[in-house]
């Protein structure tokens, strides 16, 4: 992939980023790419007046997110709209904003995050050509289903923004389960995997890595995540195991079923390097679990690869997980808020995400197919061959 692609079709419409509060940091890197590779267009076509107009120093808009003290909140957009093809980036898991409510600090919850997306909407009005939402991790994403009489909030959610409030795309990352997409029929619905950067940091991070069946191992920690393994062992050519959770569904613990006992299913782990990979670690204990399972069947070293780190339960049973030699690095992309905390742990690597979002943004912006973006195998096959771990011959008979 080119550090960006001069394209000789002009934008549907002037860029536009608008960052939620929480999300600045990610933007703000977004901008900076976007910015950089424009330039650098215009400049390839000095002749061509029109791609002047679509060049900013910026395309992050002017907003303002403030609040009553009741803690009801609004939305101000500083700058005219009109005609814009607006992104609305968001991390509705970015428990580190905080707003004043009856005089106490209040963290912003997700419901908080989701209202301020609409708020935005609202004040935009009606006058963009196009507004995507880019969501990294899809907000109400694991109530996807239902089992008895329950909600359906995935499905509310994008209805809600799409048929409700006239959103045209929804951009996300390792959605938990994608049919929830079904939803909106007749709406854009992309969910990218992250498989390509993860592999990058991999090889960036690890020594002494082997990717081959004889040193390598990828396992799916139950059975719901075992399509993106499957992704993961196949462009790398290696065996894939799985955890059976066996669950107490008997009882709810914290709106879910207690899982009773992970059983491991799979081919011989000793001596060989595993890579765990899910979409997201809530609390860690199942992670954890698996890890000593892994241990205990004499596994060498252990890498755990999702692409959001929630740590909800905190950060000290990794650090004495990490301790007892359990696991070796966890690796999570910065699309959710990271604290300072894990940011500074020994055992922590974060994966960049953000030239891969300005990526995709400004192919979209061009009405240009996303198709390549989404699906990584040209890069990695690439990148395994630049690094010295395959070779061509060995990925043509993979």
């Amino acid at each position: 992939m080119p550090e960006f692609e001069d394209f000789n079709t002009l934008p549907v419409g002037k860029l536009g980023l608008i960052a939620l509060p929480g999300c600045e940091e990610l933007a703000d890197k977004i901008d900076k790419y976007l910015v950089e590779w424009r330039a650098h267009r215009e400049n390839n076509h000095k002749d061509n007046i029109a791609f002047k107009e679509y060049h900013r120093d910026t395309y992050l808009v002017d907003v303002t997110f403030s609040r009553f003290g009741t803690g009801e909140g609004k939305c101000v957009i500083n700058q005219s709209v009109r005609g814009y093809d607006l992104f609305i980036l968001c991390d509705c898991f970015n428990y580190g904003v905080k707003y004043e409510m009856y005089g106490q600090q209040v963290p912003m919850s997700p419901d908080d995050h989701f209202a301020n997306i609409k708020r935005v909407i609202s004040a935009i009005g009606g006058k963009a050509r196009r507004i995507t939402v880019l969501m990294p991790m899809l907000y109400e994403g694991r109530q996807h289903r239902r089992m008895s009489r329950e909600s359906l909030d995935a499905a509310d959610m994008l209805r809600d923004l799409c048929e409700g409030l006239g959103v045209d795309n929804i951009i996300t990352f390792d959605a938990h389960d994608a049919r929830v997409q079904n939803a909106i029929p007749l709406f854009g619905f992309e969910n990218v995997q992250p498989v390509y950067q993860m592999v990058k940091a991999l090889t960036k991070t690890v020594d002494n890595l082997k990717i081959d069946k004889d040193h390598l191992m990828i396992i799916s920690p139950d059975e719901g995540g075992m399509h993106r393994c499957i992704y993961y062992s196949t462009v790398l050519g290696v065996d894939l195991g799985m955890f059976y959770k066996r669950r107490d569904y008997s009882k709810i613990v914290k709106g879910r079923n207690p899982i009773i006992e992970h059983q491991f299913l799979g081919d011989n782990v000793e001596g060989k390097d595993v890579i765990v990979v899910d979409d997201m670690i809530s609390s860690g204990d199942s992670m954890i679990d698996v890890s000593k399972k892994l241990k205990s069947l004499k596994a060498n070293r252990i890498f755990i690869c999702t692409a959001f780190g929630l740590f909800c339960n905190g950060l000290d049973n990794f650090d004495e997980a990490y301790k007892e030699g359990y696991f070796d690095k966890v690796f999570t992309t910065n699309l959710v808020y990271r604290s300072p905390e894990l940011l500074e742990k020994d055992w922590y690597v974060e994966v960049d995400l953000s030239k891969y979002c300005s990526y995709i943004i400004d192919n979209l912006n061009h009405d240009n197919s996303v198709s390549k973006l989404l699906d990584p195998v040209d890069r990695i096959n690439n990148l395994l061959i630049r690094k010295g771990y395959k070779t061509p011959e060995e990925l043509t008979r993979n």
